[in-house]
């Protein structure tokens, strides 16, 4: 693996925000058959869930009846419109929903209103560069808060590593199976803004939530903006990510667990400083399982070109890492979510093999955390099991640390107390001082950039040293280190948002 670790005052950092309003506001008059008869469908009710062939409701304006559970079980193309989410909407086994470019989704804020794509169910979101789908809040521009409704739950019949399992925050649905081909439906060009409702601690709904979803589901060019909880999570599955924005989101940017194997190239993730989750929030962080268990299979997922851009830039020079600066902001929810501390860029633990090639990562606390506190992580890392390479860290106050919460480069064997204090930290040593990995420094850093607007598609380094030698590449990557190739490879132009709180939708 070979890294660069660069420590400097404030980094200048990357990513062309484009700041993208939409106008669309008309509600759509097609009904649940797509002839034009907005009839409210027949509902029956198991217990207090409530079930329907059809799916839109209050002449054609909602999706979902309005109770808290509702289960989709027909075939139903959406005319091109705004709708608003009511209730946790499952698309059951065998049904379909077909949503069209242009579509705007609101989610009702009292219901905490989820799209959950459950196994067997297929959902075609089809967005485009021009006409992008927006799942966002419903309040009012100026007042749309992290939280203010659930998110997009996929689920699927791929392998993870804890069988036949309830999704995360709350939903009664389950995910998982040996289908690691699985098709849940195609997903592009998609925004999702001001999600993740915190069902309780350590059980809450992320911007786009992952569940075993198989590698026959296609997943490009999605957003996540001001999640409440992780902006993007995987608990096992095989499915391929290409083409993905975390911005300003409360916990982890990308977090994997439960055995995900899918490969994530291009993505870009920013982060609000006034906003730190009480885990303490990370770019990555990774575990096989909770209990840190050597339980096949195991999550060896594999993410190229990847951009994090943390709390310390030159954008916010005055940022500390502290409760009295970490408060939340103007988007404070109020909502139980408790604030904390920002941590690394990568904190790999609880056994997982994660790997990580030709990525940047400016303006965390901490570099890299290979955590030993449960399972054997480190234990891996010396014998080749998982890969770090042609990574450049910049900008960090210290290089490495051993355990969670440990803000010392310092040798940690239990990953839970400094066992060493004149050696560096096992994270720092091994993987820096490894010379075979390919490592190139820069010594000079660009702090030319003083908005958002210039993120990302300039050089931080500023010595034109983002690509790697052709020697060194693996099979798969493409020469340049981090998101964008240069000024010129802007995926992200048309489609994306980087002012959601004031857009009128």
């Amino acid at each position: 693996m070979k890294m660069e670790i660069k420590k400097f005052g404030w980094v200048s950092m990357i990513c062309a925000a484009i700041v993208m309003g939409s106008g669309l506001t008309s509600c759509s008059d097609d009904d649940n058959t797509g002839n034009g008869n907005t009839e409210e469908p027949k509902v029956i009710y198991d217990g207090t869930t409530a079930v329907s062939e059809g799916i839109l409701f209050n002449k054609g304006t909602e999706l979902g009846s309005g109770d808290q559970e509702f289960v989709f079980t027909g075939d139903v193309t959406l005319e091109k419109g705004t709708y608003l989410l009511k209730g946790w909407v499952y698309i059951a086994s065998g049904a379909k929903l077909r949503i069209p470019a242009g579509t705007i989704i609101k989610g009702d804020k009292q219901t905490k209103a989820a799209l959950i794509v459950e196994p067997g169910g297929y959902v075609e979101m089809k967005g485009t560069k021009e006409a992008p789908i927006v799942m966002t809040s419903e309040e009012a521009p100026g007042n749309r808060k992290p939280g203010d409704w659930g998110g997009l739950i996929i689920c699927g019949k791929a392998k993870n590593n804890e069988g036949t399992k309830q999704i995360e925050g709350g939903p009664r649905t389950t995910f998982g199976g040996d289908n690691d081909s699985d098709n849940s439906g195609i997903y592009q060009y998609i925004r999702v803004e001001f999600a993740g409702y915190p069902f309780k601690t350590d059980q809450e709904i992320n911007g786009i939530t992952f569940g075993s979803v198989g590698s026959g589901t296609t997943i490009d060019h999605l957003q996540v903006s001001y999640s409440n909880d992780d902006s993007y999570e995987w608990f096992g599955g095989t499915v391929n990510c290409r083409y993905l924005v975390a911005y300003k989101g409360w916990d982890d940017e990308f977090d994997t667990d439960n055995g995900f194997s899918g490969t994530v190239q291009y993505c870009l993730s920013i982060r609000d400083p006034r906003i730190a989750d009480t885990s303490q929030s990370n770019g990555f962080e990774s575990d096989n399982n909770a209990s840190g268990t050597e339980t096949a299979p195991f999550t060896t997922a594999t993410f190229k070109n990847i951009t994090f851009i943390g709390p310390k830039t030159a954008l916010n020079t005055d940022f500390a890492n502290t409760s009295d600066y970490i408060t939340g902001g103007s988007v404070y929810p109020d909502n139980g979510s408790k604030l904390g501390k920002f941590q690394s860029a990568m904190q790999i633990r609880r056994s997982s093999r994660l790997n990580c090639e030709n990525s940047l990562a400016v303006g965390y606390p901490i570099g890299l955390i290979i955590d030993g506190e449960k399972g054997n992580t480190p234990k891996y890392a010396k014998e080749g099991g998982f890969t770090l390479k042609n990574i450049i860290f910049a900008g960090m106050d210290i290089i490495g640390s051993d355990g969670n919460k440990i803000y010392e480069d310092h040798l940690s064997a239990d990953g839970k107390n400094i066992t060493d204090g004149s050696r560096i930290s096992f994270s720092h040593e091994f993987f820096v001082n490894d010379g075979s990995l390919g490592t190139t420094y820069a010594n000079s850093i660009n702090n030319a950039v003083k908005n958002e607007s210039e993120l990302g598609l300039t050089d931080p380094m500023n010595t034109g040293q983002k690509y790697c030698p052709a020697s060194i590449l693996s099979d798969g990557n493409n020469g340049y280190i981090g998101a964008f190739k240069d000024a010129n490879d802007d995926w992200m132009k048309g489609w994306t948002n980087f002012d959601p709180q004031n857009t009128v939708y």
